[in-house]
Parts: structure tokens; sequence; C-alpha cells
């Protein structure tokens, strides 16, 4: 029989993100998670056997469940994060499956963007590689909480303890230093399916779980109720029909927190103030929502509010500025320069902005900063300056990942350019650059 417990842990989810450099095995390691968790298709893994068989391999191939991913990779998509979605009788999962080629680094953006968990994969061969300090950097930017190591290919290098222990003790300390607050190492070897999912019995000295059982047992904490409430207005409604001659609501999705009617709010950027007079949600009128329903919401006074306005509680409303200062990741392949014009993307709201300073760029193998590097090009991590045309009402990053990231992007063809993390640096980094003199600029 099912405990209590048992049926509670497994209404929870968790979102993580595979990441590796390449040929370090990441396709191997999905695919052996889902088909050890039996999440595969009977005709998927028929046609895996398949090709196999005819490849002259004596097992089935469990990277071939990926491989259609990859061969679309190949043809040039910039971003592609594939999502697999399974589910074991403890928790249910959202992978984020990431490619490992160095120009696709911008896709781990995207993929660990709402990641709880990051699972970075290193080939027990090489050691940590540049792109493993990529990787853990782009974790620790986007505050993902728990990152694990999976040391891979344990069966090259004769299971041996000291390699992993090695590998881990660098990782380890390099990570630490970004910032990553917890970091599990497990060795595994996905082809033979050791430390997947079952405990292998050729490595008796490593007595921590398995991938699986640490996917299906870490604390997952998202949320959103607990941060202060921000509801982005997506849509402003007003039928004027006979019915409903008065009827003035503003639609979106809470991003994070509580609304409740009759609560005091703030209108920003404009700064004015109403009441929450009534809440709609799924056609019936409310008392109370939280993130991340989808609501309108219709406040007391007639305030002229549209679409990219942020509602918030009075008592707990963030302040607005034109001047942000925040840490990118450079996604596009056109750099990122001093004086360049923009537009940035912040939840719903788009306004034209100027890249006024570019302080520094982060050095992946010592964490130093390069300084005033004067351009950012693609994969590049560092720190900018933006001057808004307008105000926005930006969050840190480090209190709301959802109201605290923003795009940049190309006016001309609506390319993103750069992900954005409001407030953030690493540990390490250097004083940032005083500001550049505002004279000569058009806002």
């Amino acid at each position: 029989m099912t405990s209590t417990t048992e049926q509670l842990s497994a209404t929870t989810l968790l979102r993580f993100a595979t990441a590796g450099s390449v040929d370090d095995g990441k396709s191997t390691l999905v695919g052996r998670l889902l088909h050890d968790s039996k999440s595969v298709l009977e005709d998927q893994l028929e046609a895996v056997e398949r090709v196999s068989a005819d490849r002259g391999q004596n097992t089935p191939d469990l990277a071939l469940l990926t491989d259609g991913l990859r061969a679309e990779r190949e043809q040039g998509i910039t971003i592609d994060v594939a999502y697999r979605y399974f589910a074991t009788a403890r928790r249910r999962f959202i992978l984020a499956d990431t490619p490992g080629h160095v120009q696709y680094t911008r896709n781990m953006v995207t993929g660990a963007s709402t990641a709880e968990l990051a699972v970075v994969l290193v080939d027990a061969r090489n050691g940590v590689v540049e792109q493993t300090r990529r990787h853990a950097a782009v974790a620790a930017l986007l505050r993902v909480p728990h990152v694990v190591l999976a040391v891979n290919k344990m069966d090259l290098v004769g299971y041996e303890e000291s390699v992993f222990a090695a590998i881990a003790e660098e990782f380890t300390a390099y990570a630490s230093e970004l910032g990553v607050p917890e970091i599990t190492a497990i060795p595994i070897s996905a082809l033979a399916g050791d430390n997947v999912v079952e405990p292998s019995a050729h490595m008796d000295w490593y007595g921590g779980p398995t991938v699986l059982e640490h996917l299906e047992t870490v604390p997952v904490s998202h949320d959103l109720t607990a941060c202060p409430a921000r509801f982005p207005v997506q849509y402003v409604i007003r039928p004027q029909t006979a019915e409903h001659p008065d009827y003035r609501g503003y639609a979106g999705q809470i991003a994070s927190g509580v609304l409740r009617v009759g609560e005091p709010v703030t209108v920003l950027p404009s700064g004015r103030t109403s009441v929450i007079e009534g809440i709609d949600a799924l056609g019936e009128s409310v008392d109370i929502a939280w993130a991340p329903q989808s609501v309108t919401v219709r406040l007391k006074d007639d305030i002229d509010i549209s679409r990219g306005d942020l509602i918030a509680p009075t008592a707990t409303a963030p302040a607005t500025t034109q001047d942000v200062e925040a840490t990118v990741c450079h996604v596009a392949d056109q750099p990122l320069t001093v004086g360049a014009r923009v537009l940035l993307k912040h939840t719903t709201r788009t306004v034209k902005a100027i890249v006024k300073e570019i302080p520094s760029r982060l050095t992946l193998d010592d964490l130093s900063q390069h300084p005033e590097p004067g351009r950012l090009v693609a994969n590049d991590i560092g720190r900018v300056v933006v001057r808004t045309a307008e105000p926005l009402a930006l969050d840190a990053y480090a209190d709301s990942r959802r109201t605290g990231s923003f795009l940049l992007i190309d006016p001309q063809d609506g390319t993103t350019l750069a992900a954005g993390m409001a407030g953030e640096s690493f540990a390490s980094r250097a004083e940032a650059a005083p500001a550049a003199d505002d004279e000569g600029w058009d806002f």
C-alpha cells in the first residue's frame, strides 16, 4: 500500500536541466533515465533496438532516444531546448535537455532559467573542462539552487575512486566560489547504468544516492506565494456591452505572491494608488488569488493602465529605475557593444534602451574580471549598465527570478541579444567602474 508521504510527494514536480560538454554522455544519461524509469514507449524502444542492431551493437544505444533532437541542432537551430516529461512513483519531472556544443551554451540559459536543479556531466577521462566551468557559471548566475555533478564514464577509468574524488574536489571548489549553494557529486556510467537508477556493484566505495534517487528526494522549493505580490498587466478588458457597461479589468498572470480583495495597491511606473475591488478567476469572483494563477483584477478607481504596467501591494511595491545594472549572458551571434540601442523586455513591458557601459567580462578559467571589454560576444557572461527610456519596476534577481530577469532585444529584427539578471554579480567580480556621463544620451 502506498504511504501518505509517497502520495503527497507524487504530487510534487521537479524541473531540472542537463548540461555537459560534447561527448560527455549526456544523451546516454537522459536515455538511461527514461529507459530505467519505464518512461519510454514500447515502440520507441523497439525502434532504438532495431537501429542499434543494424549498427552491429549488441545492446540498445539509449542515446538514440535523443538523437533526433541533436540532428535538429546540427541543422542550425540556435535555441532548441527539448523538454522531456516523465514520472516515478515518488515525483513528476520536467527535464530540459540542452545541447553540449560550446556555441549552444546559450541554450542552457533557456533550459535552466526555470530549473530547480542542474545536472552537469563530466567525462571522467577529461575532468573539468572550460565548458564545465561555463555551465557551472550559468547555473550560479541563474541561481539554480541544486547542482549535481555527474562524473560519467567511470567504467573507462576502472571505477577508480581517486579519479572521481579529484574531479569532485576541483568542481566543488570552483562552483562554491561562484556561489552555488548545494553541490552533489555522483560517480556514474550512463552506458552501463551504474548509479543512474540502480546502485553500482563496481563502486562499493560510494555510499551516496543514485542520480534518480537524488532527483526523487531533493527538496523542491518553488513557492511563488512567499515572494511579494507582482502582477504584470497583459491585457485591459473593457467589453462595453449592455450587460457590462462599466466593466474594466486588467488581465494577466500573477508572477509572484498573493493578491486580496480590499488590498491597497500601487500601479507602476506611474505610482498611482488604488484598492483591489474584485478578482475574477475562471469566470468567477474570488477574494484571493496567488501565483501563478491567471486572473483579471478590478480596481476601485478608474486609473489609466495599459499592458506592461505592474500592479503591486503598496506596502511592498518595488522602486522604479531607468538605470539597470545587471549581469547578462550574451546569446546572439552579433556582439553587444557600448552605445548599442536595444529593446529591454521585462515581464509584459518592452522599452527602448541604450547600453551605457560594459564594466567587465567574466573569465571562466579563474573567475577574474576582464575590465572594460567594450563588447560581449556569443556565450560571454558580463556586467552591463543599461539606461531605459521609461522607468521599470525591477526586483533584484536574488529576490525574484521572474521579476528580476529581462531580455535585451535587437530593435531591427527582434533577435534576442542577451538574458539579464538585475543586480546579479559574482562575489569575485571587480569593483564596478564609475558611471558614464549622461551627456549626449537621448534619454
